[in-house]
């Protein structure tokens, strides 16, 4: 068995967290949410790759060591750290409170997306990249799926879990404080009456998508405003990932509230814009 290195020993006494890979790095350096130990380059690392982050750590003044490459592997948690491994001190999470507060201060109607249950690492972090990809301004978890390891989440999420705001939340009453606000709950269920293509997303709304074994929980289906679902044409293949289901859920949200701003961009040149391409939904249920 292999000794403990020095930095392992750092981070373990520090609780500090690895974050590997580039990309990785690069986020959480830009994003300035986490307080960095060391940032560790492997000596064969070409530096045309890896100059981006000497420079954002340049600039942050978080020192950079060379070590053998045979170190990072120890080290890695994956084979795709490309040469940069980083000790950094956790993501920190949003409070109900903060988020409020970033709510206020948010010109576009919030759009938020709360994750009830999710059984991947990786499933978690592809849907945190198509959340922030498709305009979500907050994602918000339930506390025991921050058990993952940070470095599966943030390798699939491309950057997107060191910037999207995440708000880690124990029950429900900070959804009711948001529905107090205005915001509509949705409910993704299999089997609801409504499509999500018949519902108005322009609207401050928060999109709830259980887990795929067990769904949403009884907690939250008990407070939803509406329950939505996406139409499958049935088959084996009719049961969604719970990455592939968020992306097409806020896809459709993005979709009408780009269109609705198309529309009144439109109605600055034209006497008589076409009609919004979304069906009627004056209210929800």
């Amino acid at each position: 068995m292999r000794g403990v290195t020095s930095f392992e020993r750092m981070a373990d006494e520090a609780l500090m967290e690895h974050l590997e890979g580039k990309q990785s790095v690069l986020a959480a350096l830009r994003a300035y949410q986490r307080r960095f130990e060391v940032i560790l380059v492997s000596r064969g690392a070409h530096a045309e790759k890896v100059q981006e982050v000497l420079d954002a750590a340049a600039e942050r003044g978080v020192p950079v060591r060379r070590v053998d490459p045979r170190e990072l592997d120890d080290m890695a948690h994956g084979a795709s750290h490309g040469g940069v491994l980083a000790v950094a001190s956790a993501k920190p999470r949003m409070s109900p409170a903060q988020l409020m507060q970033m709510l206020d201060a948010q010109p576009a109607p919030a759009l938020l997306l709360l994750l009830e249950g999710v059984d991947d690492a990786r499933n978690l972090g592809f849907t945190l990249r198509s959340a922030e990809a498709l305009g979500v301004h907050a994602v918000m978890i339930k506390k025991h799926l921050w058990d993952f390891d940070a470095v599966e989440v943030a390798r699939p999420a491309s950057g997107a879990y060191e910037r999207l705001p995440l708000v880690q939340i124990e029950s429900v009453d900070p959804i009711r404080d948001l529905q107090k606000r205005g915001l509509g709950l949705y409910g993704c269920i299999a089997g609801a009456r409504r499509s999500l293509y018949e519902v108005d997303l322009r609207r401050p709304s928060i999109l709830a998508i259980g887990g795929e074994k067990r769904g949403l929980s009884g907690a939250v289906r008990s407070i939803c405003d509406a329950f939505i679902t996406i139409p499958t044409v049935g088959g084996a293949a009719s049961s969604l990932s719970l990455s592939h289901a968020g992306a097409i859920v806020i896809a459709e949200a993005m979709r009408q509230r780009s269109f609705a701003a198309a529309r009144v961009s439109d109605m600055d040149s034209v006497a008589e814009p076409d009609a919004l391409p979304i069906h009627s939904s004056p209210s929800i249920e």
